[in-house]
């Protein structure tokens, strides 16, 4: 059964490049004409920040008492990352490398939430950061627009929600649970038209909580040493900037600063 299951991956993998191969045609001769100096550049950047991303890991590992090397979390990192870009879902997916990973390591997977969940939040601040530059120079350029303004303010909801439960966590495990059981019942009704049945499980949430709770517990009198993580969480999106730049320049589009 499993070989059949391999050989149909094969096959459906085989039947997409024949489908794509117009596209990857497109995609070879825009790579000709690019300057494969700046890609290469990109490119170096881009393990720069993968690198990052696992020293930025490895000292939200440590303010849960968590020992782990930089070199191990850059190999998760990674997989992390590109699980993410295979299957969007709001990092939930690269969420679940590690959690993965903690098992096989023997790392409780409550501190490792705590981690991913600080993760997450420092990079919504640190991309908040960004935004608001961002938006300063639409404002004086005249040119921003309502989507624009509606797409932050989405963003900022978002993060203010995690936020609020990493806090709600950090006081109570109760309290993060009674909250986490409103928003899954929240969840559960929009999404019950579409699927005829409940979409989460609520009755886990106190379970979950508990476990989230004890992780943060860790963190507690560490107060000083949250501005570290949130640092290299700036640190990624400066070199975000960079390879985003950098593939500009190798394709020849204009941008200013």
């Amino acid at each position: 059964m499993r070989k059949i299951i391999v050989v149909l991956l094969l096959f459906l993998a085989v039947a997409f490049v024949i489908a794509s191969f117009s596209e990857l045609e497109k995609t070879a001769s825009t790579l000709e004409r690019s300057d494969w100096r700046f890609l290469i550049a990109a490119v170096i950047f881009e393990v720069i920040w993968i690198y990052n991303m696992a020293v930025t890991f490895r000292t939200l590992y440590q303010l849960v008492d968590l020992n782990e090397n930089s070199r191990h979390l850059f190999m998760v990192s990674a997989a992390a990352n590109f699980v993410n870009v295979v299957a969007p879902s709001a990092g939930i997916g690269g969420m679940a490398v590690f959690l993965e990973d903690a098992k096989k390591r023997n790392h409780s997977t409550g501190r490792v939430t705590v981690v991913g969940a600080l993760f997450v939040l420092f990079d919504y601040a640190a991309f908040i950061c960004v935004l608001t530059l961002g938006l300063i120079v639409l404002f004086r350029r005249n040119d921003l627009n309502a989507g624009e303004i509606a797409a932050s303010l989405i963003l900022l909801a978002v993060a203010m929600t995690l936020g609020l439960l990493v806090y709600l966590g950090y006081r109570s495990a109760a309290a993060l649970g009674r909250a986490l059981v409103w928003l899954g019942r929240l969840i559960n009704t929009m999404m019950r038209p579409f699927i005829h049945r409940n979409y989460l499980d609520v009755a886990r949430a106190y379970v979950y909580a508990e476990e989230f709770a004890e992780g943060l517990s860790a963190i507690k009198g560490k107060h000083k040493n949250l501005i570290w993580p949130f640092l290299f969480s700036l640190n990624n999106k400066a070199l975000l900037i960079c390879v985003l730049a950098l593939t500009f320049l190798a394709f020849g589009t204009p941008f200013s600063i």
